[in-house]
């Protein structure tokens, strides 16, 4: 169980609820990441390209659900060996595995806020990203039921 949402410090929960968000899956190591405020995105990934201000995390483990969502800062394109957000550990961990692709996307944000209640999943999890807004997250109590409010 994911106890974010019961610590002192929590970021406020005030996103409009027509704002646009962006799901996507992370697996333990992205995740963490995402702790620490980036999100990274092969640049080839339509999601780079598309608009939306605030992003949700679809965790694969160890809780099978979309657990958090953050506001975006900054869209950093990076390509691999030059500076910017993500250094060689990360490129190794997150980008390697899923793409050859030199360029990134690398998504910053404000800190994590946890939903007040997860979206669980009662699917095959979240594939690709998946569109809906602030309100959808909100409302919805599974993923089969924040799919059919979103864009895919």
């Amino acid at each position: 169980m994911d106890l974010d949402r019961f610590a002192a410090d929590v970021p406020e929960d005030d996103a409009p609820g027509d704002a646009r968000v962006c799901v996507v899956a992370t697996q333990e190591e992205t995740f963490e990441r995402c702790r620490a405020g980036f999100y990274p995105a092969p640049r080839s990934y339509d999601r780079t390209r598309a608009e939306f201000d605030y992003m949700a995390f679809y965790r694969t483990a160890p809780v099978s659900a979309v657990t958090h969502y953050a506001r975006i800062t900054a869209r950093t394109e990076q390509t691999r060996g030059e500076s910017g957000p993500m250094d060689e550990a990360d490129w190794a961990a997150l980008i390697d595995p899923f793409s050859e692709e030199r360029v990134v996307v690398v998504f910053e944000f404000d800190d994590l806020v946890p939903l007040e209640r997860p979206v669980e999943n009662d699917l095959n999890g979240v594939r690709g990203a998946w569109y809906c807004t602030v309100a959808d997250l909100g409302e919805a109590t599974t993923l089969s039921g924040l799919r059919d409010r979103a864009e895919n």
